[in-house]
Formats: C-alpha cells, sequence, structure tokens
C-alpha cells in the first residue's frame, strides 16, 4: 500500500531493537522491529486510511456507537447491526448489518496518568458488557515505562532501541540490576516495575524524587532528529527539555489493554467458553484472541490490528454473503434514547469531570503498576462508591448540537463499569504474571493461574449488578510458557 517505513542505505527496509526481543529467550536483543520514524503506528493509520478514500469506503465521522442490536429469537444472541449517536445532530440512528466489527481500541482513561486519547474510554468493551457478554483477562493491562513525567504522553519504546539509556537521579544505568543481559530493553512490566522501584527506594529524580530520566545524550543530535522526531517534539514542547542535551523526565503511564472481549482467532466474539456470536467480530485492542497473554511485547499491538483487522474483514465479509439479515427487535434504539434522554433531563448534583477525576485517582494510587489485595479492595470500594454518585450525575448543557458534555457523561459510565471488571479480576489473580503485578503474591503460580479470567455481569437475588468471574482453559500449541531470564 506504500507505507513510507524507514530504510537501510541498501535500500531495504530497516529494523531497529526493541523491548523484549531477543534470541534464544534472553540470550541477547535483536534487531526484529520494522519501522517509520518514530510514528509508525500513525504512519499505518494514514496509508489504511488513504486506501480507504481511493476504494470508497463510506465513513460516518462523529457518529458514537452507544449499543450493539443482537436477535435473540433463536435462543441465542446474533449480531443484527448497531444504535449510533450523532454528534452534529443529536439524532439517534440504527444500523441494521449482518455482520459488525468491533476495532474500538482501549480504555486507558480509565487511569490519570495515560497516553491514550482523551476519548479512549472502551466504550466498545463496555458495549459489549452491557450486552451480557463477557470480557477476558482485564486484569493484564500494561504500563508502557516512557510517559513524560506528570503528563503520561508517551515516548516511544524506539527511543531506547536506539541506544537510550534510562537513569536515576544518581546518573546510575539501573537496568544493570535489574536485566543484566538486555538492560533497556528488557520486557515493558519489567522496566515499568523496576521504574517504580527506584522511585520508591528514594533514587528518584526532580524536585520530589517523583520520577526517571530517559538519556539521549551520548546519541548523535542527527540520529535522535531524524529516527525520533516526535518524542523529540514532544519533550521540547510539553516540558521545555531538549534531549539532545538534557536528560528527559519519565514514569511508567496507562497505556495498552492485554484484555478486552474474548474472540478465536478468526476473530469471532465468544459468549462464552466455546460458542460465538454469529455476525459479530472483533479485532486490536478492544479485542482478546488472546495473542499477548500476560504482557504485549512493543510493536506487536500494530501487528496485532493489521493481522487480526484482515481476518476480521475477511471473515465478516463472507458471513455476511451467507446469510440474510437477522429481524431487528422492537426498538432497538430505546435503550439509548433513554440512556441519552436520561442523562440530558438529570437534575443531579454530581459533575462527570468530579467523578472521573475520582476515578482516576483511586486507579492510580490502588490499581497500577503494583498491587496489593489492601490497594485493589481501596480501588473497588471507591469504584463502587462511585458509580453510586454516578446515578446522580447530570449535565449543564442540555442542547442537542455537538453536546460533547453529554457525550462525556456517557463514556464515564463504560469507565466505572471497566474499572470495577478491572479491580474485580485484579483481586482474584493471587499471583504475578506479566502487566499484574501483586506485591502480595510476588511469584507466579502456573498450577492455579495457567488461565484466563472471563467475567460477566450478572445479577444478585436483590436485582443488583455484579461482576461474575469464570475462567477458561489456556491454549497450549508450539511453545510452552516459560519463566522470562534477562
Amino acid at each position: 500500500m506504500g507505507l513510507p517505513f524507514n530504510r537501510t542505505p541498501e535500500g531495504r527496509i530497516d529494523q531497529r531493537r526493541f523491548g523484549g526481543h531477543t534470541r534464544n529467550h534472553g540470550e541477547a536483543a535483536v534487531r526484529r522491529s520494522c519501522y517509520a520514524a518514530d510514528r509508525t503506528g500513525h504512519m499505518i493509520l494514514q496509508t489504511l486510511y488513504q486506501n480507504c478514500i481511493k476504494e470508497g469506503v463510506e465513513f460516518f465521522n462523529e457518529f458514537y456507537v452507544l449499543d450493539i442490536i443482537l436477535n435473540e429469537d433463536s435462543g441465542e444472541p446474533v449480531a443484527a447491526g448497531a444504535v449510533a449517536y450523532e454528534l452534529a445532530t443529536g439524532e439517534i440512528h440504527v444500523f441494521r448489518a449482518k455482520s459488525v466489527v468491533f476495532a474500538t481500541g482501549g480504555y486507558g482513561k480509565v487511569w490519570k496518568t495515560t497516553s491514550n486519547a482523551h476519548t479512549l474510554t472502551g466504550d466498545g468493551m463496555g458495549i459489549i458488557w452491557r450486552n451480557g457478554l463477557p470480557l477476558e483477562d482485564m486484569e493484564f493491562y500494561q504500563f508502557h515505562p516512557t510517559g513524560l513525567a506528570g503528563l503520561g504522553v508517551l515516548l516511544t519504546e524506539g527511543a531506547r532501541g536506539e541506544g537510550g539509556i534510562l537513569r536515576n537521579a544518581s546518573g546510575e544505568r539501573f537496568m544493570e540490576r535489574y536485566a543484566p543481559t538486555i538492560k533497556d530493553l528488557a520486557p515493558r512490566d519489567m522496566v515499568a516495575r523496576a521504574m517504580v522501584q527506584e522511585v520508591r527506594e528514594g533514587r528518584g529524580a526532580g524536585p520530589n524524587k517523583d520520577y526517571v530520566y530517559l538519556d539521549l545524550t551520548h546519541l548523535p543530535a542527527e540520529q535522535v532528529e531524524s529516527k525520533l522526531p516526535d518524542i523529540t517534539e514532544f519533550s521540547r514542547t510539553y516540558l521545555g527539555v531538549d534531549p539532545i542535551t538534557e536528560l528527559v523526565p519519565v514514569f511508567p503511564t496507562a497505556h495498552y489493554a492485554m484484555g478486552g472481549v474474548p474472540t478465536n482467532v478468526d476473530t469471532e466474539v465468544l459468549r462464552d467458553n466455546e460458542h460465538v456470536v454469529p455476525g459479530l467480530y472483533a479485532a486490536g485492542e478492544v479485542a482478546c484472541v488472546s495473542v499477548h497473554g500476560a504482557n504485549r511485547l512493543g510493536t506487536n499491538s500494530l501487528l496485532d490490528i493489521n493481522v487480526f483487522g484482515r481476518r476480521a474483514g475477511i471473515e465478516a465479509a463472507e458471513y455476511a454473503n451467507s446469510v440474510e439479515h437477522a429481524e431487528l427487535p422492537d426498538d432497538p434504539q430505546g435503550a439509548t434514547i433513554a440512556l441519552v434522554e436520561r442523562l440530558r433531563s438529570a437534575s443531579g448534583s454530581e459533575r462527570t469531570a468530579v467523578l472521573r477525576k475520582d476515578m482516576q485517582d483511586t486507579m492510580d494510587m490502588n490499581a497500577q503498576v503494583y498491587r496489593t489485595e489492601a490497594t485493589l479492595k481501596q480501588a473497588l470500594s471507591d469504584v463502587q462508591e462511585l458509580k453510586a454518585r454516578y446515578a446522580n450525575v447530570s449535565i449543564q448543557d442540555r442542547g442537542t448540537r455537538y453536546n460533547t458534555d453529554l457525550i462525556e457523561a456517557i463514556e464515564l459510565g463504560f469507565l466505572l463499569d471497566l474499572a470495577e471488571v478491572t479491580v474485580v479480576s485484579a483481586l482474584e489473580r493471587k499471583e504475578s504474571r506479566g502487566g499484574h503485578a501483586r506485591e502480595d503474591y510476588p511469584n507466579r503460580d502456573d498450577v492455579n493461574f495457567m488461565r484466563h479470567t472471563m467475567a460477566y455481569k450478572s445479577e444478585d437475588v436483590s436485582g443488583e449488578d455484579y461482576v461474575r468471574l469464570d475462567y477458561k482453559p489456556v491454549t497450549m500449541t508450539r511453545y510452552e510458557p516459560m519463566e522470562r531470564k534477562y
């Protein structure tokens, strides 16, 4: 399609080192990652979008999907379409479809410090959850080591792939103590924990000793400017730091969900451990295949969405060509209209921004890189209290056109649901594995926890919603999981 990858002098696609990319299970770092400067994902997005325009694909911009339509006449759910809110007019639209593909991304805005955009509020996962379908492995969330300190803006792992070094306040290259073989290019979960540990033990930098440094000053200026132009600009713009001559303050930032909507390898959405929802597909961060296990390696999210995005398109088209439209239920948009009108007319005393900040604060404090039973129980108590307060939320904009106040209130509901699922799942996984680090259970426990968590929205006898957990066996193929040693 013409993606502008960086090239070697011989004209071949260039490759760089990346975290966790090794030979012989950690023996040494390897150059595996193809790249386009430090904006590979953005270039993939642009290339795909340009080709969609070339092929005449129609986009419904500023339409927010708020529900999926499932036909359950046969006793089992079948995809029948989706319901969307049009931001420009406030109108509700029903899209009838034989196949529906979710590619809605993650939910990083559950945390305060995140690399995710303001709109990454997990709506896709939330819609699936509210329709009684499960979410898988939600306790596994990745915190990228190098976010701009205090902001969370991402500085690519490619910086360390080009030779960048992490240093503590005394200038020590501390990753030599945590991963002697590959040092700063250890997997992201290991590097993030090491950074937090340095700060905890008093070796953090800055006036509050609450971050570490990314050092690029030993690299040639031309290399940094040409191969890392975005992070150079971000550092200068947001922190007033020039990475050519100064150390860049960094700290872990909420980045990527390994869990999500469970699918099989053909991207069909599962309604339990074995059975799929005909016509419903998911790909990318919203989905949990699970090819990433408990910790995704850098670059693999882009491989994931390209491989499984293609599979989803093929499978959805083949299915659509083989069936008739499922009948729409009576009033398919009714629940969405009720949600919108309830929020638009609500007169409660709670404000969306206040509730969102309180949720993000407790998740940052209690369910971030390190977790314990006590901190997770505190987060769960806080989130459940916030859900009760959310019932009393109101908005100030009562209009219909471009009502972002309304949209943010709806998004907060999804975020609170996903925060609760994440914390409940993390509480019950009494071990440490990948992106889930329990200080009270520091070791991996394959005997009891070599299994996927499956969370379901259920009702107790009093009609109150709660998170019910089940488990799914791990599929073992040619690669047996083993202890990581670097």
